[in-house]
């Protein structure tokens, strides 16, 4: 009897560790895929993503749509940059606040009605504050409403892929149509960062003064240590306590976003359990290199010139487990022969890279130059030659 019950814990025991770790999905291939299993996060739903290509390392309810709270104004932050960068406005450029910014509710920056304040001080004011009224006034000034900027957001969202959204407001304000997803959110985070690395520096100021009221960032991961830079908190009764965080060590970038945790002390343990473990159990390498020779020396027929170099169109990027590179192996294969007129980056083969003998993908390799015709004797002569091939 005590066999038999001893053989029925074992397996309960087994089933539920197979399940905890089991629940997870990423989207790298299951060769690239670590053996160390994601930390239990507590939260409905979480994304570990790499911002550089958007892919999920691991994740768990990436798509569930939940209220993204405080957490919506990363996407008001990036229309606002995109507009500086496209030179529709002015950082400098002053916003006299309405009474409707004024009067937003929730957290504030404590701007006042008829107050001239400058773009980037509201940028920081929503940023570092949290402020709901600062998000306002900045949405009207883009787009002369709220409403009319939600339009906007929804458009945006579009652009960048967001698949499980809409937006209502610019704060994130609770409405029963105004959702969104650790996915989509993750996306919008890694946007900021891919596109506007310098106005990205925002998220890492740790306090900010408005109106003789300093605030400190409600982001509790910065200062922890030295990878954390950013992003952004949330809360809400519906949403629960959300976090995006974002940390760098060396040439590897995560975003890590957590929905719905139970505290504001869980969501900040949950987010650096998963900074920690992605920084633990992947690393990053640069396989090649846009615009660089893979191959040097490659025969041409029918060209001004006998021979051509060939590389990629971009960065070959790849998330591998700790200590997996040793195992990665590159075939080239050529589409011989190969004939001028040949246009810059016009493909002439393929790079199949694989991972202990299991292919993980296959890239383009393509001319890093043009080729032209060579002198019509010279074509004969090759005509010729490839007769004889």
């Amino acid at each position: 009897m005590m066999k038999n019950k001893a053989h029925v814990l074992m397996c309960l025991l087994i089933w539920m560790v197979s399940l905890s770790v089991s629940g997870y999905e990423s989207e790298l291939p299951n060769e690239m895929q670590s053996k160390m299993p994601p930390p239990n996060v507590n939260g409905i739903s979480w994304v570990l993503m790499h911002p550089e290509t958007g892919t999920i390392i691991a994740a768990e309810n990436p798509d569930e749509k939940l209220e993204p709270a405080s957490l919506s104004k990363l996407l008001t932050a990036y229309i606002v940059f995109r507009e500086v960068r496209r030179g529709n406005v002015q950082l400098d450029e002053e916003v006299v606040i309405s009474e409707k910014a004024w009067r937003t509710g929730g957290s504030r920056m404590f701007i006042e009605p008829n107050e001239k304040i400058s773009v980037e001080n509201l940028l920081l004011g929503m940023i570092v504050q949290s402020g709901n009224d600062a998000a306002v006034a900045l949405a009207e000034h883009i787009a002369g409403s709220e409403e009319s900027f939600s339009g906007l957001m929804n458009q945006v969202a579009t652009e960048l892929a967001l698949k499980n959204s809409n937006f209502v407001n610019s704060t994130g304000w609770p409405h029963p149509e105004h959702f969104s997803t650790a996915r989509d959110i993750s996306l919008v985070a890694s946007a900021i960062i891919r596109e506007f690395p310098d106005m990205y520096g925002y998220y890492a100021i740790r306090e900010f003064t408005w109106n003789n009221i300093t605030q400190r960032n409600r982001n509790p991961l910065l200062g922890r240590d030295h990878t954390i830079d950013g992003v952004k908190t949330g809360h809400t009764e519906a949403a629960g306590y959300c976090l995006v965080g974002s940390a760098k060590e060396e040439n590897f970038r995560i975003v890590a976003t957590v929905f719905g945790a139970e505290s504001p002390s869980t969501r900040a343990e949950s987010v650096y359990a998963l900074v920690k473990y992605g920084f633990a159990a992947y690393e990053l390498h640069r396989i090649y290199r846009a615009g660089t020779a893979v191959l040097n020396d490659i025969k041409i027929y029918k060209g001004d010139q006998k021979t051509l170099t060939v590389g990629v169109l971009a960065d070959i990027q790849l998330i591998l487990p700790k200590g997996a590179r040793s195992g990665l192996e590159a075939v080239i294969a050529l589409d011989e022969p190969i004939i001028a007129p040949l246009d810059k980056n016009a493909q002439v083969g393929s790079i199949i890279l694989s991972l202990q003998g299991i292919d993980i993908g296959t890239y383009p390799l393509v001319t890093l130059n043009a080729i032209n015709p060579g002198s019509w004797p010279s074509r004969i002569f090759d005509e010729i030659r490839l007769q004889l091939r």
